[in-house]
C-alpha cells in the first residue's frame, strides 16, 4: 500500500480504517502486482464539497457530484474514491482493464471485495454513476450530520 493512500486511510473515520486498509491489501493482492489501488479521495471538507458541487452549475465542467456540502459521506469519513495505479507510475480510471490477465478486469476485482465489506460502489448507482465511489452504508449524511460536532469543515477525528 503506498504512503498516499495510508495517509487517506488515517482520515477516515476511526471505525473504519483498519477494514480499509485490509480491503486495499486484499485488492492489491488479487490484482497480483501490476495494478495497485490508491485512495484519491477520503475526508473531505465542506468547502471542498461544495466546491466539487459547483462544477457544471457555477463553474466550467461536467458535474461531479450532486451532493452539497455535508450532504456527502465523505464529508464524514465513510467514503472514498479510488483509483488503481499501473506499474506504479499511472494512474487508471479504466472499469474494463485487465492488467492482471485474469479474465476478470481489475477494477471489478475491486469491486467484489468492497462490497464483501459491506462497501457500496457508486458505479452501480441509477441516476448518477460515479465509478471511483465507494462508501460504506451505515448511517446516512443526514444521521452522520446529526452525530458530527463540526461541520464547518473536517469532521475531526484522532489519526493514530
Amino acid at each position: 500500500m503506498d504512503k498516499v493512500t495510508q495517509e487517506r486511510i488515517s482520515k477516515l473515520h476511526p471505525s473504519v480504517r483498519v477494514e480499509m486498509a485490509k480491503i486495499i491489501d486484499s485488492c492489491n493482492q488479487a490484482l497480483q502486482g501490476k495494478a495497485q489501488v490508491r485512495i484519491t479521495q477520503g475526508l473531505r471538507t465542506i468547502e471542498e464539497q461544495n466546491d466539487l458541487y459547483a462544477i457544471g452549475r457555477s463553474k466550467k465542467g461536467k458535474k461531479v457530484t450532486n451532493a452539497k456540502g455535508g450532504e456527502s459521506i465523505h464529508n464524514y469519513g465513510f467514503a472514498v474514491d479510488i483509483c488503481l495505479i499501473i506499474d506504479g507510475k499511472t494512474a487508471s480510471w479504466d472499469t474494463a482493464k485487465d492488467w492482471d490477465n485474469d479474465q476478470i478486469a481489475d477494477w471489478m476485482e475491486c469491486v467484489k471485495i468492497f462490497a464483501l465489506h459491506g462497501w457500496v460502489w457508486g458505479g452501480s448507482w441509477i441516476r448518477f454513476k460515479d465509478m471511483p465511489h465507494f462508501e460504506k452504508k451505515n448511517l446516512t449524511w443526514r444521521q452522520l450530520a446529526k452525530l458530527a460536532k463540526d461541520t464547518s469543515g473536517y469532521v475531526k477525528y484522532e489519526t493514530k
